[in-house]
């Protein structure tokens, strides 16, 4: 029987020899070397010779199945549109409030709650740490008093809510259960998802408080009560979207997320959890970059590695354990100053690559985040982005419309292979947090940050408007104004608060919270005492410091 594989060998070589050479000798200037955004090589031809061994099967499946390469639902965007997120908060929770009702006016479908740098750090407005960061990139929160005001008016029981935050993440959880109890509304209604991804931020984000250890005890205690409590509530999303910004190649992108969820999954094992009983309720977060295709094929392979490593590795049983269910965002560090009504076309491309690999959650940047926060104007463009995609483009008529692609499977193929590789050089130095003390991750990173920046500096790379096709024009598209007096108003607040509530029931919170942190009980049912007393962020921050001690990064050599 005649070999299809070397009779294919032999017509490629045939077609080479007496089409490709002979337009490569007219044109030299064609033999030149293509890369990713990742800079990996690109071949100018895929085949099924770049797919040797490719099984259906076992490589693809069906939607909805095992190993989950062509997406989680069995109707992928045909049965149900990715869930539109526009992250947002800036200034003030009321400037906030209002922005998310005019968002859930225009037709998005969830929040996503960003936070401003004192409240990431978990500081007070007032304290002299937070000076000068009031609502500039997100919202400020200092007491269960500005959640109340943030959420004013919003059907909790109707919207899912994604909040961006890390290392206070389980104190903020516990003023969003708050307000919902005030609200009347039950724990198991609540929809919605927490970052609370504290690796990644050793690894790349650098907002990090507490030591490693400590701060995976109070992840762990939030996957846990959130599985006896809050169970449509995703307690944990596993963030590459950082990783990406911070420099990284989509292979480290998924190879150091998927690590880190790893990790989280083998801490929640140690604290007694069944992995089945919170497995389902991981959510990831990833950047949609540049390069169109190379993000697909992350995606895909994401999700078959993810399926594998629970079911085979953790021993899952829960088929919904398996799925990597996952938000993406579009490249904020993509976006350019220069001309940035071009960053218009950016994001809509970047959407697109992640609705045809297949989110579940989606958030468009506006045009103007590379110079400041997003005007009205622009997050109603980013929004329609998505609304146009969904409606006009036919992206969402069938599901993996990409399957079967020489080039997406290849692609697909390696960055899973690239992945196992760092999994292998993860194990080799210990897991996951002794490569964080060696470094392993920051540098991995930096070489990736230093090598593209190299290829944008000597033209090897070109960005539209800042090293090719420029323009000396003013930017002006409007800008957004936030209100002035909102620092003033913010700090007024939280001095009524001080003087007004009660400081002995305070006081009392503030003590049974340290207890639990020195013991091993878990955290989450002191903390929501202590935010329904009306304790500030500060306050409860300072009192775990006070306990877990402040991480301060090794100098690396």
């Amino acid at each position: 029987m005649p070999d299809p594989q070397a009779a294919l060998r032999q017509a490629q070589a045939q077609w080479e020899e007496d089409t490709l050479a002979p337009t490569l000798a007219r044109a030299p200037e064609r033999q030149a070397e293509f890369l990713t955004t990742s800079s990996a090589p690109i071949e100018r031809l895929y085949t099924p010779l770049d797919l040797p061994g490719f099984n259906y099967l076992t490589d693809l499946g069906f939607p909805g199945a095992y190993p989950f390469t062509r997406g989680v639902h069995a109707t992928g965007h045909r049965g149900k549109l990715w869930t539109m997120r526009l992250f947002s908060g800036f200034g003030s929770a009321e400037e906030s409030n209002a922005r998310y009702k005019y968002l859930l006016e225009q037709g998005s479908m969830g929040l996503s709650i960003a936070f401003d740098l004192a409240t990431l750090m978990g500081y007070d407005t007032d304290q002299p740490e937070a000076l000068g960061e009031f609502g500039k990139c997100g919202v400020a929160v200092s007491s269960l008093q500005d959640m109340e005001i943030l959420l004013s008016g919003l059907p909790l029981d109707k919207i899912s809510t994604s909040m961006t935050i890390n290392s206070p993440a389980a104190v903020i959880w516990a003023m969003y259960l708050a307000v919902a109890e005030q609200q009347g509304v039950r724990f198991d209604q609540l929809r919605g998802t927490l970052q609370n991804d504290i690796l990644k931020e050793y690894i790349a984000q650098k907002e990090y408080i507490f030591p490693p250890e400590p701060s995976m005890r109070l992840v762990v205690d939030t996957l846990e009560y959130g599985a006896q409590h809050v169970p449509q509530w995703n307690t944990l999303s596993i963030s590459g979207y950082h990783i990406r910004e911070a420099g990284s190649t989509a292979a480290q992108e998924l190879a150091f997320t998927l690590a880190d969820g790893l990790e989280s999954v083998r801490w929640g094992v140690a604290r007694g959890l069944a992995v089945d009983d919170f497995a389902p309720r991981l959510s990831f977060f990833f950047n949609a970059h540049n390069d169109f295709f190379e993000e697909i094929a992350k995606y895909r392979a994401a999700r078959r590695l993810w399926a594998h490593e629970l079911r085979h590795t953790f021993g899952a049983q829960n088929p919904r354990s398996w799925l990597l269910r996952f938000h993406t965002q579009t490249a904020g560090v993509s976006l350019t100053a220069q001309q940035p009504t071009n960053n218009i076309v950016r994001v809509a491309l970047q959407a697109l690559a992640a609705v045809l690999g297949g989110t579940q959650s989606l958030h468009t940047n506006s045009m103007d985040e590379a110079l400041a926060l997003p005007s009205q104007e622009a997050v109603t463009i980013a929004l329609r982005t998505q609304q146009i995609i969904a409606a006009e483009s036919g992206a969402a008529n069938t599901v993996d419309p990409l399957a079967g692609s020489y080039f997406v499977e290849t692609l697909t193929n390696r960055l899973e292979a690239e992945a196992r590789a760092y999994f292998a050089q993860i194990e080799a130095l210990g897991g996951v947090l002794p490569a964080i003390a060696r470094g392993f991750f920051q540098q991995e990173i930096a070489d990736a940050a230093y090598r593209y920046q190299r290829e944008i500096d000597a033209g090897q790379r070109t960005i539209v408007g800042v090293n090719d096709f420029t323009n000396d024009q003013p930017v002006t598209i409007p800008i957004l104004a936030m209100d002035p007096a909102g620092y003033e108003r913010q700090v007024a607040r939280l001095t009524a608060l001080r003087r007004e509530r009660d400081s002995g029931r305070v006081g009392q919170a503030l003590d049974r919270l340290r207890l639990a942190c020195q013991g091993t009980a878990n955290t989450m049912p002191a903390l929501l005492d202590c935010v329904r007393a009306y304790a500030t962020l500060g306050e409860i921050m300072g009192v775990m410091k006070s306990v877990f001690g402040v991480y301060a990064e090794p100098v690396y050599v």
